[in-house]
């Protein structure tokens, strides 16, 4: 990304940072094409002008990257959604026992499960218990707890309890980003809690999260899944991003040609 003057530089350091969240001393020298030691003047400069807070070996935004609300996500990236819960529906068996975690991703994946016999479906979502509560051939479970209306999920402590009553052949899980180096990012601490358990309770684990969420990190709290999960994703995801978490251990599945390695 190569830019010109120093300020246009330090303007394009602070829309990063305030975007995709932790900015490194590393990433934007190879990002703008100079050498650490002019990115550090720079956010010295940034720090010392109110713009950024200096971490070590970066900087992040004053600003918390503001959430979305689920309404204002639904509409985006919608046919890669599409494409992503169609792959994620294939893959659920007659008579398995499904957990779905909150989001616009999951509750695409929701409506494809619409058609399926024989299915237990337990959700901490309102996304899919709407999109499943006519269904007569799937039996739902709504784990409770406390809601949190931005995201249309519930949460907490019972929500956890219910979970430790049940196992699930499948989770799938969404996401406010994805990095091989982090892990799953989410917004909210008692989100990371909740999604970890879900996460123990399935055979199978998904997330489910469309490319431009592949590589970000707009905020500070974040969910390591155990081995062997699945990335669900389209191909618009970046490469070198897809690379380190294959390189991890991570299976990633390109859903608009179904194709995985």
């Amino acid at each position: 990304m190569p830019v010109q003057g120093a300020r246009a530089r330090r303007d394009q350091i602070v829309h990063l940072a305030t975007t995709t969240g932790l900015a490194s001393v590393e990433e934007l020298s190879r990002t703008f094409g100079v050498t650490a030691s002019t990115i550090r003047r720079d956010l010295a400069q940034l720090t010392a002008d109110g713009r950024l807070a200096r971490t070590y070996g970066g900087a992040m935004a004053l600003v918390a990257h503001p959430e979305a609300s689920l309404r204002q996500r639904t509409g985006e990236a919608f046919e890669a959604k599409r494409a992503i819960a169609r792959w994620a529906a294939s893959t659920v068996r007659t008579g398995e026992t499904v957990l779905l975690d909150a989001g616009s991703t999951v509750g695409a994946l929701a409506h494809e499960l619409r058609t399926s016999e024989g299915l237990t479906v337990a959700t901490t979502g309102l996304t899919a218990l709407q999109e499943l509560a006519d269904v007569e051939s799937v039996r739902v479970e709504c784990l409770g707890g406390t809601l949190r209306p931005l995201s249309q999920s519930f949460l907490g402590p019972l929500a956890e309890a219910a979970l430790e009553r049940m196992t699930f052949d499948r989770v799938f899980l969404g996401a406010d980003g994805v990095t091989a180096e982090h892990g799953i990012c989410e917004a909210d601490l008692r989100q990371t809690r909740l999604k970890e358990l879900m996460a123990r309770r399935a055979e199978r684990v998904y997330v489910l999260a469309h490319a431009a969420k592949v590589g970000r990190r707009p905020f500070h709290t974040w969910i390591r899944l155990p081995p062997g999960w699945t990335l669900v994703t389209d191909g618009g995801a970046d490469p070198d991003e897809i690379g380190a978490l294959r390189a991890g251990g991570v299976e990633v599945v390109i859903a608009d040609d179904g194709n995985s390695e």
